[in-house]
């Protein structure tokens, strides 16, 4: 029994799906025929503590004695402290790109997340700091980079496309129920595509369009 996890990184990850399907497709692949009986997703960085998804996520694995999955261990936390404590904590949880990995591999793993974190965060900041002293305007004007208008612009995309696939989406959950599995497979065989453009969808990807549908209908 399976609770997963995911975590990108910025807001402009989480609509796009960019970095998202990747790691559903991998949980998906790793989970073949066993249950999974949730999916969180979040958007925050892996450097703080206060994820509320996460939160709920470990809640669920303890009281239905459950593991936690997640794609790759950055996308549970870049901080060693924090994998510690879950290693600590007893939660089990298992990383689909190092599943046979023991509690001593977690930890070096964690350490060396956190060290690639770090050493990121240094490579960005000069690099921002060498272009701002040549006179370069820091900040995205474009809306392929992630400037505000760009949001906008993806935003209003998927407000557009939950509009349109809302009756389709509806038929479906009349058709077969409510399971976000066969919900996927229904959208599949009708042939209706993701936000992205995407003919594959992932039940977390269902979960949201219901949402987001409920929300626009509401």
């Amino acid at each position: 029994m399976f609770v997963a996890y995911y975590r990108v990184s910025t807001l402009r990850q989480g609509q796009s799906g960019l970095g998202l399907e990747a790691q559903q497709s991998a949980v998906s692949q790793y989970c073949a025929g066993k249950e999974i009986i949730a999916e969180f997703t979040e958007i925050e960085s892996g450097r703080k503590a206060d994820r509320p998804q996460l939160m709920a996520a470990l809640a669920l694995v303890k009281k239905n004695k459950a593991t936690l999955v997640i794609a790759k261990l950055d996308r549970l936390a870049r901080n060693v402290h924090f994998i510690s404590g879950l290693l600590e904590s007893g939660v089990q949880f298992i990383a689909v790109d190092m599943p046979e990995a023991d509690r001593a591999f977690l930890q070096m793993a964690a350490v060396f997340a956190e060290w690639e974190s770090t050493k990121i965060r240094k490579r960005t900041k000069e690099a921002l700091a060498v272009a701002k002293s040549r006179g370069v305007k820091l900040g995205s004007p474009t809306p392929q980079n992630g400037s505000q208008a760009g949001l906008k612009v993806i935003s209003d995309r998927c407000n557009a496309h939950v509009k349109k696939v809302a009756p389709s989406l509806q038929s479906i959950l009349a058709q077969v129920g409510s399971n976000l599995r066969d919900v996927a497979a229904e959208l599949q065989l009708r042939g209706i595509k993701t936000a992205r453009g995407n003919e594959t969808w992932h039940p977390a990807q269902v979960a949201q369009l219901i949402r987001r549908v409920n929300y626009a209908v509401v």
